[in-house]
């Protein structure tokens, strides 16, 4: 599974971006996808998961700010971010678990692919 993943910039606070994860390869109708952010001098976070059923997983700190969503038909994953803040800032990661424990699925270990990162900066 290869998954790329596009959409970062330099945006304003309170502004909306969305980010997308195309996935090529042997892909996979189980499990979960995921995004995660890493800020500089901090560990990668947790931010979204959706899983195939449906069901969704947020960070509380994007809470009602963040979408995860899918297009099936494209095998693409989307992560429509809302009322952007500075601390928004960081490169985030898609990422793909084709088998998924849902004690761990916040949990970067949990997921076997990863994309490549794109950089979003939230500036005020």
């Amino acid at each position: 599974v290869q998954l790329q993943a596009s959409g970062g910039g330099l945006v304003q606070v309170g502004d909306s971006q969305r980010l997308s994860c195309a996935a090529s390869g042997s892909t996979f109708s189980s499990g979960a996808m995921g995004w995660f952010r890493q800020a500089p001098g901090k560990e990668r976070e947790f931010v979204a998961a959706l899983r195939w059923s449906g069901h969704t997983y947020y960070a509380d700190s994007v809470k009602g700010r963040f979408t995860i969503s899918r297009d099936n038909a494209k095998n693409t994953v989307f992560l429509q971010m809302s009322s952007l803040r500075p601390e928004d800032t960081g490169v985030y990661y898609c990422a793909a678990a084709p088998r998924v424990i849902l004690s761990e699925i916040r949990a970067p270990r949990a997921y076997d692919y990863w994309g490549q990162g794109t950089l979003v900066t939230v500036s005020s």
